[in-house]
């Protein structure tokens, strides 16, 4: 085996809509990753991005010590040992950053998480939204083509709001119909993507209550840091939001994978 030092760890998160991997060194520093479109071929994508991780990294396939692969694909990923759920890596992949009990709201492409720790970062409780896209990526992604607007400068639109305008149903097809009216009635775009992020909040906010501290995390987070701010508002309270806070599934996973090492 290779010496102490120089084995990695990885971490595969396989969502429905983006497949992320991180790598991490003996000392749990995340020193490679990537985020790739998911497609058709989660083995393929999976496999594509361990390879461009490893590249930011510096180290060979060969050093893996292990890898453990989660989310929606995650038996897909051949290279992998084992396979952990998404909700028990979201929590110890928030644990590593903030160990401290807390609220984890996770917004992913398909489906919301909202995880309770208790102060040694044992799950309490978990709630996770799947019967519906609304308040998704999914749904900003739908209500971008409704909008006609690159996904991209969704933030940097609500961001420019005067005047927010809510939407009243949370239905990805009924607030299309009701985006398109609003556009007819000549409210601004602005205003507009402000309501959904508001959507968004008000999606998660119905799913549970939320502890004194608050994680949030996904890519909908790590691309809309505007919804982090909204949400701050109205709780009253500063929320924690992880460096690369897509990755903290992926990260999790390789934070399994350090416990059990190839033999």
């Amino acid at each position: 085996m290779t010496d102490k030092t120089e084995v990695v760890f990885a971490g595969v998160d396989v969502g429905a809509s983006r497949t992320k991997v991180a790598i991490l060194d003996a000392k749990k520093n995340l020193t490679g990753y990537a985020v790739r479109k998911s497609g058709t071929d989660f083995t393929g994508t999976a496999e594509i991005c361990l390879e461009s991780s490893l590249k930011m990294a510096g180290v060979s396939k060969e050093v893996i010590a292990n890898c453990i692969s989660t989310g929606y694909g995650r038996k897909n990923v051949p290279f992998s040992r084992d396979t952990k759920t998404e909700i028990g890596c979201h929590a110890k992949g928030c644990y590593h950053y903030f160990p401290m009990s807390m609220t984890v709201i996770d917004i992913g492409g398909q489906d919301n998480k909202v995880i309770k720790l208790d102060e040694r970062g044992r799950r309490v409780s978990f709630k996770m939204n799947r019967k519906c896209a609304a308040g998704t990526g999914a749904f900003l992604e739908e209500m971008a083509t409704r909008l006609d607007i690159p996904l991209e400068e969704m933030d940097g639109l609500a961001r420019k709001s005067e005047n927010m305008v809510e939407l009243g149903s949370y239905c990805t097809v009924f607030s299309g119909t009701e985006v398109l009216e609003k556009i007819r009635q000549g409210k601004k775009v602005p205003d507009i993507v402000k309501g959904l992020f508001f959507s968004v909040i008000k999606r998660v906010l119905e799913m549970d209550t939320l502890s004194d501290r608050v994680v949030m995390t996904g890519g909908v987070v790590a691309h809309n840091m505007h919804i982090v701010k909204m949400l701050e508002e109205i709780i009253k309270r500063d929320i924690l939001v992880p460096e690369y806070p897509q990755l903290t599934d992926a990260v999790g996973a390789a934070l399994f994978a350090m416990e059990v090492e190839k033999p």
